[in-house]
């Protein structure tokens, strides 16, 4: 499975360059808050191992108002990083390798608690 590369973006990590998607449109599952948001790296130079890496919050545009952040290069530099470390070789060919990112993860990836938001909430 490759990325698309309208609507990807670029990144170097470590003097490597990838690129990452997030889905435009969250899946009907994602839209009534049972999914969270998840996005997609892989080398930039081509097809390789996908990562897929889940964090542990949704969408901001999902149906029903859950908690949000946005997600930053810093964060998918550190989610390239967490999964290199896991075993990911993106390199080789095969099925997608997940990442399943934790509230504790994202702490020590962010360097401190993350700052959620909620859309649609009123202030």
């Amino acid at each position: 499975m490759a990325i698309p590369r309208k609507g990807s973006r670029l990144i170097t990590v470590d003097g490597v360059a990838y690129r990452w998607r997030i889905r435009r449109k969250p899946t009907y599952g994602q839209a009534i808050g049972e999914g969270s948001l998840s996005f997609a790296i892989e080398l930039a130079e081509g097809p390789g191992l996908v990562l897929l890496v889940s964090l542990p919050f949704s969408l901001p545009d999902v149906w029903v108002g859950e908690r949000t952040m946005a997600v930053r290069p810093a964060l998918v530099a550190e989610a390239v990083r967490m999964a290199l470390g896991q075993g990911w070789d993106p390199r080789q060919a095969g099925r997608a390798f997940d990442l399943d990112v934790t509230e504790d993860d994202l702490v020590a990836m962010l360097g401190g608690p993350p700052v959620y938001e909620v859309p649609f909430a009123r202030r």
